[in-house]
């Protein structure tokens, strides 16, 4: 048909003639050509314009007194009526009593934009089951598709264009939207329908729920987070009582099970700014915390009600206070924290008596220093052996008894408090043994503050 004449119809009107005289294009597949043209338009509308124009045209040709002119517009009705599946152009043809064949299945999308019910309402159905407020689809496209749209974009030089993976999130989005009353939120959905139209699937990412607050850690003998065992990893054995952990219950666990059993999470990953060890208490204002639900199916929770449950089932083990929503920005500021200054308080044991003096002299020597310190044999075997450099901002001494004294540290996050007693057989320096001159022992430690 390349004695059509194109150049009659303006550079819009001929390029998309260029592609119906070529290839079949449903109204989405044709618009979105130029999608980047025209503003408030569906690429269905740009399509359906587009080819009601050159309809219009043709029909004018039609009329013409010249033959020839008559026969191309009779050419140009048909390529509408078959590459194009144009209503319009089929009853012209019929009226004028010309042959007309069916309208034939689109190039680029084989028909999926005529039917795109079946996956929105699959899509419905998933997210039955999760409450949420926001969320995004994601288009999984099969090889073959992309690459015929990539080489028709190529052949007619497109330029104006959009992907048909771009419109499909959009179309499906938008009914989406319309029929739950959910926003789309392109940059922090709590959803992800991952949607391949093609093949039906649909898969559903559910981001995770943050929640921050601080915790308490009233009684000793708690560590902070779940230890596997490290005889069985976790299968359960012997020594772990068959419980795959080293300890029953940690803070982690504690806060965690009210939490999912509100949320319906399928898992908890704990966040927290630093940590204690599990024979310190942790008292004062708390310690930072934030715990990530992952894939939740309820968000809209109360978190003064769930802070109840929480510090109810902890019985007094722990409890945890001031809960409010997170993100990951809130985990990343979290991290940035185990560094801030904390308060300790540490009762020490020495194996002889000491003088009023030499609590003078140590309360001078551990303010305003620099602790540095070799990995403590106690965590090499999970931590890196390596030097740290920790400041002691000041310290305050108080006599208990004649080998027994309160110790009250501020310093900066990090510092290995019983390895700042004992020495750590000179792997820390200086330390309360080296500067007394005496064996010492830390009995009791506990966290006053984390200052932050």
């Amino acid at each position: 048909m390349s004695d059509i004449p194109i150049e009659k119809f303006g550079w819009i009107f001929e390029s998309s003639l260029r592609m119906l005289e070529k290839y079949p294009l449903c109204d989405n597949c044709l618009g979105r050509q130029f999608a980047l043209l025209g503003f408030g338009l569906d690429n269905s509308e740009r399509g359906r314009s587009i080819k009601i124009s050159l309809a219009m045209t043709a029909h004018e040709m039609v009329l013409s007194a010249e033959k020839r002119v008559r026969e191309m517009g009779v050419k140009i009705l048909k390529v509408l009526a078959s590459h194009g599946s144009l209503k319009e152009a089929h009853d012209l043809l019929k009226k004028m009593g010309k042959r007309v064949g069916e309208g034939e299945t689109c190039f680029l999308c084989g028909g999926l934009f005529g039917n795109l019910q079946p996956i929105i309402d699959g899509a419905i159905e998933r997210l039955k089951e999760y409450t949420f407020d926001n969320f995004l689809v994601g288009i999984k496209l099969p090889l073959e598709v992309e690459e015929r749209e990539d080489e028709f974009k190529a052949e007619f030089n497109i330029q104006y264009g959009e992907s048909i993976k771009n419109e499909l999130s959009r179309v499906i989005g938008r009914e989406i939207s319309h029929r739950l009353g959910k926003a789309v939120d392109y940059m922090k959905p709590q959803i992800v329908i991952l949607i391949n139209p093609f093949t039906g699937e649909i898969d559903l990412h559910v981001n995770s729920l943050f929640i921050a607050g601080r915790y308490r850690k009233i009684i000793r003998g708690i560590p902070q987070s779940k230890w596997i065992c490290i005889k069985c990893n976790g299968k359960g054995c012997a020594r772990c009582n068959w419980t795959g952990k080293m300890y029953p219950e940690s803070v982690e666990e504690l806060i965690a099970k009210p939490i999912l059993e509100a949320t319906l999470g399928e898992g908890t990953a704990f966040h927290a700014a630093g940590r204690e060890d599990r024979d310190a208490r942790m008292l004062g204002r708390g310690r930072p915390f934030v715990i990530e639900i992952k894939r939740p199916k309820k968000r809209n929770i109360d978190l003064k009600s769930l802070e109840k449950a929480i510090n109810e089932y902890a019985k007094g083990k722990i409890e945890v206070l001031d809960l409010r929503f997170g993100d990951k920005e809130t985990v990343r500021k979290l991290k940035e924290m185990e560094g801030a200054q904390k308060i300790y308080r540490v009762i020490v044991k020495f194996d002889r008596e000491i003088t009023d003096e030499e609590i003078a002299n140590l309360e001078r020597e551990l303010t305003g220093v620099i602790i540095r310190q070799q990995t403590p044999l106690r965590v090499l075997h999970r931590r890196a052996d390596c030097l740290r450099e920790k400041h002691i901002y000041e310290t305050k001494i108080k006599r208990l008894s004649a080998n027994n004294i309160e110790m009250i540290i501020r310093c900066q996050g990090g510092l290995y408090v019983k390895e700042l007693i004992t020495g750590d057989g000179g792997r820390t320096k200086p330390s309360v043994s080296e500067i007394i001159g005496a064996k010492a022992e830390p009995v009791e430690l506990d966290v006053l503050e984390v200052l932050a």
